[in-house]
Order: structure tokens, then sequence, then C-alpha cells
């Protein structure tokens, strides 16, 4: 079950019993030191935000999940389907996802409306970025099959967790992106169709061999929810980045 924690250090989505023993968490924007419009938890660093600022907040919640801030690696996000192994810290440019097997160093990917996924298996982990274009091309799906080839494992040992993001609810799109998905995707309230990325991805993760009671998630919309979420779409592109955070479990 994902839980909304704030009762040490930054409010963040923390997932109980973990699968694999992996730390697996969403952050919110609650508890940073960030200045409006970035208020307060703003951990992106393509924003215009105080770089002082930005790496203060990534140590606070690291440090409330056991993550050291040493150990962190993090993805430069395109839009694409790349996906690179994190064989130790620092920035991947060029790619949407990392997945790992090194316990301990904490896989970070940033959103503000798009979908953060993070995949546990025995022995790995991964971190994916998936806005429309991702999952319209195969991310989800090319971020599960990582998984498996690094844990040597089938999609039925996979657990799939969904963070806040856009949704259904609020997510307006033109037809041209509407055509991209299932009609299972959509939602038609009047006027443009609405995308249902989560309703998306749960249906690409399960034709791939992901049993329904493996995929979890946080249920939340970042558009809906403004005291706790970056919403790019909503705050018309002034905002900070909220992160999902993926580790290894260190055993003794």
């Amino acid at each position: 079950m994902w839980t909304l924690d704030d009762t040490s250090g930054p409010p963040s989505w923390r997932r109980r019993a973990s699968a694999t023993g992996a730390t697996l968490a969403f952050s919110t924007r609650r508890g940073g030191t960030s200045l409006p419009p970035f208020d307060t938890l703003n951990l992106g660093r393509s924003t215009l935000d105080d770089p002082e600022a930005i790496g203060n907040n990534r140590a606070l919640l690291l440090n409330s999940l056991g993550l050291s801030p040493l150990l962190l690696a993090t993805a430069g996000q395109v839009h694409g389907t790349r996906i690179v192994e994190a064989t130790g810290p620092g920035h991947q440019a060029d790619c949407d996802a990392l997945v790992s097997s090194i316990p301990g160093l904490a896989l970070a990917v940033t959103t503000a409306d798009c979908m953060s996924l993070l995949f546990e298996a025995p022995g790995a982990v991964a971190a994916a970025h998936s806005g429309w274009r991702g999952a319209a091309d195969g991310m989800p799906v090319a971020a599960l099959s990582a998984v498996c080839e690094r844990a040597a494992c089938g999609a039925d040992r996979v657990h799939v967790h969904f963070g806040p993001c856009i949704r259904g609810c609020c997510y307006e799109v033109g037809e041209d992106v509407a055509a991209r998905f299932p009609e299972g995707a959509l939602r038609h309230p009047g006027g443009k169709p609405r995308l249902d990325l989560p309703t998306a991805t749960r249906l690409a993760l399960l034709a791939a061999g992901v049993p329904g009671a493996n995929i979890h998630d946080t249920d939340a919309c970042t558009a809906c929810e403004p005291y706790w979420y970056f919403s790019h779409r909503r705050d018309q592109g002034r905002t900070g980045r909220l992160w999902g955070i993926a580790a290894c479990a260190v055993t003794a």
C-alpha cells in the first residue's frame, strides 16, 4: 500500500512492505527550502530555481528515506524511450529511464504532470519518466523489459508503481494525441478528449504480462491538488519538479 507520510522529513508517498525490500518513494512539493513559484520542495535542476535550494531539497528528501545524496543517479529526460543502466551515481543525459541492481543507489526521475513509474523485481529496480509521448511510444513496456533482463525474471515477478501525475479528470489532449491510445484510456466529457495516463499504462503492462495485482497506484492527480503537487500545465510552466525514486535494498 502507498501512504502519504508526513511524519519524518519532507512529506512523500512511501511504499510499505515493498515486495523486494527496495526503497520506493514519490515526492510532494512540501517540506523544502525553495521560494515561490518553486515552493517548496523543488527537485528539478531544469528550472530557474536557486541551485543551492535544489541541492538542499534533494539532500533533505534522500536523507529522510535513508538514502545517501552521494549515491544518486538522475536521468536527462527527453520524452523518449531510451533506458540506461546506472552503474554508479551521476547524471545520464538523453534517457528517460534508469535501471540498476546496485544496493542503495537511488534512481530518480523528475515530473510535473508526466508519470513517474517505479519498477521492482528480485535484485533490480528502475525509475522511468513517461508522459503521453513516452506512453504512446512504449516506454512503460521498454522499462519493464529492462528490469526483467537485469533481474533475469519474467514480467510476472515485477511490481510496478504509478506516481502522482495529471489524470483523466484534467488532461485535455488533441484528437491527434487521443488517436494514439486505446479507447479505454480516454474520457469524452464534451469538448476535447481527456487522456488517463495511468489507465493507458496499466493496459500496456497487463498486455505485457504483469499481473494486475502487481500494479500499484498512488491515485494522486498533480493538476487537481496544488497544495501537494507541481503541475506544468496548471502553473503554465512556472513550477517545480517532483521525483520518483527507487533503490535496491541494502543487505547486511
